[in-house]
């Protein structure tokens, strides 16, 4: 079965892209490469089931497993030693990643309390957009009451041929991603 964003990036998003910035072939239309998910879990440090918790909620959200990860080099500021585990990430593509996308912007996001939209601001050179979230009980699959400590987390949007952070920005609108507005 074909997921509904995918469609609607075949049948609608494509072709208005393809008018509003003069492409000529298709295949230079921005494309959605992968979504990633990051966890970042600092206080696994002193307890690992803090860490074993937040994989298994990331695995709840995804709906694939997380890889752990560890600190690449020694920090003594944040005692942190080389080699210790401090958080956990998913790399989404395909049906996963168009699944994840939809459930987030018409489900998570619009349950979050006084959401006004998410910035505009947060892409970089590339055209790649990063949103961070400030807990994972936004997502249904979360169960509110089994929350032992609220995670935050960051999705990344890998965008492939978006020549400027315009074109992916209006890319993203498209697939109904709730930008908030400046004047407000």
């Amino acid at each position: 079965m074909i997921p509904r964003l995918l469609e609607k990036y075949r049948n609608e998003i494509s072709p208005i892209m393809m008018e509003q910035f003069k492409l000529k072939n298709k295949y230079a239309v921005p494309k959605i490469e992968k979504i990633v998910v990051n966890m970042g879990v600092g206080e696994a440090l002193g307890d690992i089931k803090i860490l074993e918790k937040a994989m298994d909620d990331l695995a709840l959200i995804t709906g694939q497993k997380p890889i752990m990860r560890r600190a690449k080099k020694a920090i003594a500021n944040f005692k942190i030693r080389d080699g210790l585990p401090i958080g956990c990430k998913v790399t989404l593509r395909k049906t996963m990643m168009y699944e994840f996308m939809d459930r987030l912007l018409n489900v998570a996001l619009p349950r979050i309390r006084d959401f006004r939209g998410v910035p505009e601001r947060s892409f970089d050179k590339a055209g790649n957009y990063t949103l961070g979230l400030s807990e994972q009980g936004i997502f249904p699959e979360i169960d509110y009451d089994r929350i032992t400590r609220v995670q935050g987390m960051d999705v990344t949007f890998v965008i492939k041929n978006a020549k400027t952070a315009e074109e992916a920005r209006e890319f993203l609108r498209l697939f109904g991603m709730p930008f908030s507005r400046k004047n407000e």
